[in-house]
């Protein structure tokens, strides 16, 4: 009846208080004994920080839904996904931080380009760093740098001062709400 499933699995689930119930009962999906309550990743990363906005979005009565841009959003994280898998990037340490030389070609180039232009000014005011961009011959040349953080930013690396600072979150409502441009 249930292929390989063995019956004990299907009778502990069934036993466990809310469990069954969730299973027949959508509406005590969201109840306050629900087990779904005590989860909090609805999926893939992208999908899971457009359902918060939307959730957030839903549950506030200023929100203005003619100005609500989830495209731009999931465009965004999109960008953000090219840029953690789609990059090339070479690094070299300097005596005061890091220069990261970032190829332009390709989609993790050109979301490269979007970020990291963005970017570099948040790093600088968030952390008192000197961040510097520039273009040389088809690549990006990013420099950060600090006397007192040397060792800090060159293990950070390119990948890690992209992700430095809490900002994020707020970035990404902002997009979804008309706020900030993608």
């Amino acid at each position: 009846m249930f292929g390989n499933t063995k019956p004990t699995i299907i009778m502990a689930a069934l036993a466990t208080p809310g469990l069954a119930q969730t299973t027949h009962d959508h509406n005590s999906a969201h109840s306050e004994q629900s087990p779904l309550n005590t989860l909090s990743e609805p999926g893939q990363g992208a999908f899971a920080a457009i359902s918060e906005i939307v959730s957030l979005l839903e549950k506030s009565p200023d929100t203005d839904w003619s100005k609500v841009d989830l495209d731009s959003l999931q465009a965004h994280l999109v960008d953000m996904n090219m840029l953690m898998s789609h990059t090339a990037v070479d690094t070299l340490a300097l005596e005061t931080g890091l220069q990261m030389r970032v190829s332009l070609s390709g989609q993790g180039g050109a979301a490269a380009s979007r970020m990291v232009r963005a970017h570099a000014p948040v790093l600088a005011e968030e952390t008192g760093w000197d961040s510097s961009v520039s273009n040389v011959e088809g690549e990006m040349v990013w420099t950060v740098a600090s006397d007192e953080s040397v060792r800090k930013i060159q293990a950070l690396g390119f990948y890690g001062l992209m992700a430095i600072g809490d900002h994020h979150r707020e970035h990404h409502l902002q997009i979804a709400t008309g706020q900030n441009a993608h």
